[in-house]
């Protein structure tokens, strides 16, 4: 048996029927030519299913003592394990749009995972357009945080489409596989340095004290207004409606951007990846606040989760710690926003700098005290720590594939709490980044907007900095869609690659139009639409092959 750390026991303690605490994604993949949906997703469950050994937690359960989750906590094998429970295969209704898989995906992520059985489950989907077909995994944050699920997921996967798997993608032994791959160098373990937070952060593997003391004194600094740019939890968290109360009822959109549009806008600002995403969801974020008439006078603040995995760890469950980054929704001007934003994070960088990552996930405990006593007092929303969590979760930059079908995206979904009722995380793949946004139904009504409104942010920056040398038809169809809903048709037309991104109206990843594909003409590719205003038009994927 092996025992729960702190951390990944507290997401057990912390969990409620209106707060599972469990990490989702939900993935997008067309059928290889000549596959019938149905026959193809039998054949993956059935692969699936055929294992000896799972690998941990798959084939784990939760174990207590007389104190339940209050003591000591093991995971131990499930002596009845009966994959057919776990891995479930579903059909949407007609007519098959991603608004009826995101409503389906909203639906699943919203519900418990049964702590009797090992807590993980797989929905293979189909009834898509286009012979797409979606898979829909959760598993316990107790047992995996974004990293490791990456990891899991890339270990089913093959960059060769033609390769079959012959044992099960969850087997032990497909997994020990993995790791020798990545030990010997077979096997890319990240992607991109420039999404990679843990290199950004930590400069020595072993700590010191005095980086450790240092440390704290920044964060009475920051209490006592000496350290202006480094942002804490609960210090000037204005209130809103993304922080009151939640219920279990869950709304989930996405949408995919080209990695090669956010990384210029960066370079151009002489920022990093990271400040980008920030500055997108920034703005999109203050426009919300605008629209709803409930700007706060203070900034909102956000939880961005920093990696603490070393390099060749694919086992722990959780090794994360977090900073707090000012989005500065306050500022109206762009460039003064985004400087605003680049100094926060640098601020909470830099408080971590040298530490090992023991002394930093020390830390971040110490500063979540507060927290771990106002949730279950009921008192969170009353002083939330963040406003909402944003999270970026390297992932593969090569085309995937399972048994020959090809990935055509991957979105994310995480937790919402009492007092943060949103969560955006980003997970890139290939040349493009998935975007996954949850919320609350309730407290984050219209939530599928913020999607245009980050492509608006996104579009905002490139202007201030001169990358928009001439609109694009497709550029066009998005702005006019914002006046007149009527030319929704017009942008989804302009997305033949849609069908790989998951837009809350429907239109995830705009593939460019056959000749789109010079990276400079990438940004055409991230046309935002709102589920609202494309109802009908689904259709993103009808431009794409396949």
């Amino acid at each position: 048996m092996k025992k729960l750390s702190m951390v990944d026991k507290g997401f057990l303690l912390g969990e409620s029927r209106e707060m599972p605490m469990h990490v989702s994604g939900v993935s997008l993949f067309t059928l290889p030519d000549g596959a019938e949906v149905q026959e193809f997703l039998e054949g993956i469950a059935d692969n699936l299913k055929d294992a000896d050994a799972l690998l941990p937690p798959f084939g784990d359960r939760i174990k207590t003592g007389r104190l339940g989750v209050a003591g000591n906590v093991y995971w131990e094998p499930d002596p009845s394990l009966d994959l057919d429970y776990h891995i479930r295969h579903s059909a949407l209704p007609r007519p098959g749009r991603y608004r009826e898989l995101f409503n389906l995906v909203g639906r699943l992520h919203g519900t418990l995972l049964e702590r009797s059985r090992p807590l993980w489950e797989m929905h293979l989907i189909e009834g898509l357009e286009n012979r797409q077909f979606a898979i829909f995994s959760k598993t316990h944050h107790a047992a995996v945080d974004g990293a490791r699920s990456i990891h899991v997921t890339r270990s089913m996967l093959s960059s060769d489409p033609d390769t079959v798997r012959s044992e099960s993608p969850l087997s032990l032994a497909s997994w020990e596989s993995y790791r020798k791959a990545i030990k010997e160098g077979r096997q890319a373990e990240y992607t991109d340095a420039e999404v990679r937070t843990v290199a950004d952060i930590l400069k020595s593997t072993y700590g010191s004290g005095a980086n450790a003391f240092n440390a704290l004194k920044n964060v009475a600094g920051a209490w006592t207004g000496r350290k202006s740019d480094l942002a804490m939890p609960h210090l000037k968290v204005p209130r809103s409606s993304l922080n009151g109360k939640i219920d279990a009822g869950r709304r989930f959109v996405a949408q995919t951007w080209p990695f090669a549009r956010i990384r210029a806008v960066g370079k151009a600002f002489d920022a990093t990846f990271n400040d980008t995403v920030l500055a997108m969801c920034a703005g999109a974020l203050r426009q919300y606040m605008l629209n709803h008439s409930e700007l706060p006078k203070d900034s909102l603040k956000t939880l961005v989760p920093v990696s603490l995995r070393q390099a060749g760890d694919v086992d722990s469950g959780n090794a994360v710690a977090g900073i707090t980054a000012d989005l500065s929704t306050n500022i109206a001007d762009p460039i003064k926003r985004f400087s605003a934003i680049k100094a926060s994070v640098e601020a909470g960088k830099a408080n971590y700098a040298g530490m090992s990552p023991k002394e930093v996930e020390l830390l971040t405990m110490a500063m979540s005290a507060p927290t771990m006593l106002l949730l279950p007092l009921g008192m969170i929303s009353h002083l939330p720590p963040y406003n909402l969590t944003i999270s970026n979760v390297p992932g593969m930059r090569e085309t995937m594939y399972w048994n020959g079908a090809r990935m055509d995206g991957s979105y994310p979904l995480s937790i919402i709490t009492d007092g943060m009722a949103l969560n955006i995380t980003l997970v890139s793949y290939a040349d493009q980044v998935d975007f996954g946004i949850i919320a609350c139904r309730r407290s984050v009504p219209q939530v599928q907007r913020l999607i245009d409104y980050m492509e608006d942010a996104l579009q905002e920056l490139e202007d201030a900095v001169g990358l928009k040398a001439k609109p694009t038809r497709r550029r066009a169809a998005v702005k006019t869609k914002a006046k007149a809903k009527t030319k929704t048709k017009t942008k989804t037309k302009a997305n033949p690659k849609a069908k790989n991104s998951a837009a809350a109206k429907p239109k995830p990843k705009p593939k460019p139009k056959a000749k789109a594909k010079a990276k400079p003409k990438a940004k055409a590719k991230s046309t935002a639409k709102s589920s609202t205003t494309a109802k009908s038009k689904v259709k993103p994927k009808s431009k794409s092959k396949g």
